[in-house]
């Protein structure tokens, strides 16, 4: 029977409750060996799930996330693993995609769950009294204050100021020739929040912007010194909506942009920061939520595994390994230096902490963040966005092949490693996901 424990640990929920009222037994009983426990099971595994591709496309609901997160609350609603969603999407509040993603799973989710993009741009605060122009699409100077920029001015503000500069569309043209009617101060730092809608206005007032130096009544200059910094969110080349094929995502922007500012200047663009998947500094702050959850629910047991479930080999597999490889070395002692030259040079002086704002969580990222209690960070693949094989390819043993077989998608600024576009799992939904990590972890709530 001793050999059988561990099996029949997984079973305790599974007793028939009337035969253990009838008995007197309180707790949970196993069925097979009589073992009673009055302990809920305390997971050591956190989940990171990607939201397009993997729980929703466009605005549908994927018939297999309501079953998975059917197995990840209890009676009561509450989550009996940690679970943060990390998506690249950021044209809206946490709050807003808290409501968003409670609606569509019918579970009950918080805003201190929710990761978007740009949840990074919170610690630059360098920036944040600085006049600074925002592109996007949403509410990006709501998003901007929230994040606690003061100064904040957008594209359309730029060209009610400044008529003559947006000229691509005819019927947006100026119908009396205008000069400038504006007095907004000189820009000081580009802020990229996701692709926006009028690309061509975007793009024109955006290079015009950088090769005036913030100064948009003069002319362009030779950029015989750096350009304004430029801080972008979300590399995403593609994301996975209601379509049959993948749509054009912010990382499409980016690549014309640096195009376009490279054609006209002969210089590459460069950028101060990239936030968002794959980004390191996004999987250390889910570790951080990921520990917060458990600290709450006064669990026990350190959080020592991620599992980070995407559609995307590029953002989603490429940061989850990323991350995975710092985890390893940080544990073999090595990364010491890499962990205080990251903290050097993307985070502020600050020492405080802060609670939980409408925006986003103010915290020390050198601190507490690059500090994890995990150990491992884990890559599960879905088939049902980005990546979506036929059925025979995803489950064959050549899928491996295939993947390191694809044209590099990531942005221009990492480099492509075979080995961090591998996941560990290739899965057909976020279903079999849930399933197969239980599995592994022996966890069964």
């Amino acid at each position: 029977m001793k050999g059988l424990l561990p099996f029949c640990r997984g079973l305790y929920t599974l007793s028939n409750p009337q035969a253990r009222r009838k008995a007197g037994v309180v707790g949970s009983q196993c069925g097979f060996c009589g073992t009673v426990s009055n302990r809920k099971p305390q997971p050591r595994f956190g989940l990171l799930f990607d939201i397009d591709g993997v729980l929703v496309r466009g605005r549908m609901p994927i018939p297999a996330a309501k079953k998975a997160f059917q197995k990840l609350v209890n009676s009561q609603g509450q989550f009996v693993v940690p679970v943060v969603f990390v998506t690249n999407a950021g044209n809206c509040l946490r709050q807003k995609k808290a409501d968003q993603m409670s609606h569509i799973l019918g579970v009950p989710i918080t805003m201190d769950q929710i990761i978007m993009s740009h949840s990074p741009l919170r610690m630059f605060k360098k920036y944040h009294d600085k006049c600074v122009l925002v592109s996007g699409q949403g509410p990006v100077l709501d998003i901007a204050k929230n994040l606690g920029f003061e100064n904040v001015v957008s594209i359309d503000m730029l060209r009610e100021s400044f008529p003559l500069l947006d000229m691509v569309d005819h019927n947006r043209r100026p119908k009396l020739p205008s000069a400038a009617v504006g007095h907004l101060p000189n820009v000081e730092a580009v802020i990229l929040f996701g692709e926006p809608i009028r690309w061509e206005t975007h793009l024109q007032l955006i290079v015009d912007v950088l090769l005036t130096h913030g100064n948009l009544s003069g002319a362009h200059h030779s950029p015989t010194r750096a350009h304004l910094p430029l801080l972008a969110c979300n590399m995403d080349l593609l994301w996975m909506a209601e379509a049959q094929s993948p749509r054009f995502g912010h990382g499409t922007f980016l690549v014309c942009l640096e195009n376009i500012y490279k054609k006209i200047t002969g210089r590459d663009l460069k950028y101060e920061a990239l936030m968002g998947k794959p980004s390191e500094l996004t999987y250390h702050f889910a570790e951080y939520l990921i520990r917060g959850q458990a600290i709450e629910r006064q669990w026990k047991h350190p959080v020592t595994s991620l599992y980070a479930i995407g559609d995307n080999l590029m953002t989603d597999i490429y940061g989850a390994n990323l991350y995975n490889r710092y985890l390893e070395e940080r544990v073999k002692g090595r990364s010491h230096k890499a962990v205080t030259k990251m903290a050097a040079t993307t985070t502020t002086t600050t020492t405080t902490t802060a609670s939980p704002q409408e925006g986003e969580l103010d915290h020390p990222w050198a601190g507490e963040l690059a500090l994890p209690s995990a150990t491992s960070c884990k890559s599960l693949l879905v088939c049902t966005g980005v990546y979506n094989p036929s059925t025979e390819a995803a489950s064959s043993s050549s899928a491996n092949q295939h993947i390191r077989e694809n044209v590099f998608h990531g942005h221009r600024d990492f480099r492509f490693d075979p080995e961090l576009v591998e996941p560990d799992h290739v899965v057909l939904d976020v279903n079999e996901a849930v399933d197969l990590i239980f599995h592994k972890e022996n966890f069964v709530p």
